[in-house]
């Protein structure tokens, strides 16, 4: 079941900034949320340390588990290490490229783009946010929704980070994106340690 609370509360959940809006809170209130939040929690078990890694994970691309397990499963049939293949798969979808390229401010709302049919895939509209997008494609705002503001502050480059991910090359101008290759693991920058989760699933 996907969460559909507070966002800025999972972050705290995890102990770190799961999205751009969270920086700031967290830096308020860097503890867990709830009338206990203050005080030192001890989760030093093994299974407790990779769980709680695992839903890092689920939270800051917005999965299920049954989606998160799928992945994982698809990344073990690679040839390359299971960690780096399932984060290479996470980045392939089509709502994190949104997100990393800058045209959205969150993945949720980078899924509600999409959702709704305001994005396109080589020309067609793709509603769906786990679509994996492959090297050579081009992902796009239709004309249509252009004049939308929040695509309006993205062609402004208001959602986008200092430096674009390595893989994509984005014109904010013309809320384009072309997908260059498949991300290698330099290029990712998230806040967990994918290691943990391959050996959470393996168990």
């Amino acid at each position: 079941m996907r969460y559909t609370g507070p966002k800025v509360r999972l972050s705290r959940r995890a102990g770190t900034p799961l999205t751009r809006k969270a920086v700031s809170y967290f830096e308020k209130r860097p503890y867990p949320p709830g009338e206990h939040g203050r005080r030192v929690r001890r989760n030093s078990s093994d299974f407790a340390v990779r769980q709680a890694e695992k839903q890092k994970v689920r939270w800051y691309y917005d999965l299920t588990e049954k989606q998160l397990v799928r992945i994982y499963e698809n990344a073990k049939k690679r040839p390359g290490r299971t960690g780096e293949e399932m984060l290479a798969e996470l980045e392939m979808r089509l709502a994190t490229v949104v997100l990393r390229a800058g045209l959205a401010a969150s993945i949720y709302a980078a899924r509600q783009f999409i959702n709704h049919g305001h994005v396109t895939v080589d020309g067609k509209k793709v509603d769906i946010p786990s679509y994996q997008v492959k090297a050579g494609q081009i992902i796009e705002v239709r004309e249509k929704s252009r004049t939308m503001v929040p695509f309006v502050e993205a062609a402004e480059g208001v959602h986008a980070d200092d430096k674009i991910a390595g893989f994509l090359a984005v014109s904010h101008k013309d809320l384009r994106i072309a997908v260059i290759d498949r991300p290698k693991r330099e290029q990712i920058p998230v806040p967990f340690d994918e290691q943990l989760v391959v050996e959470f699933y393996a168990r």
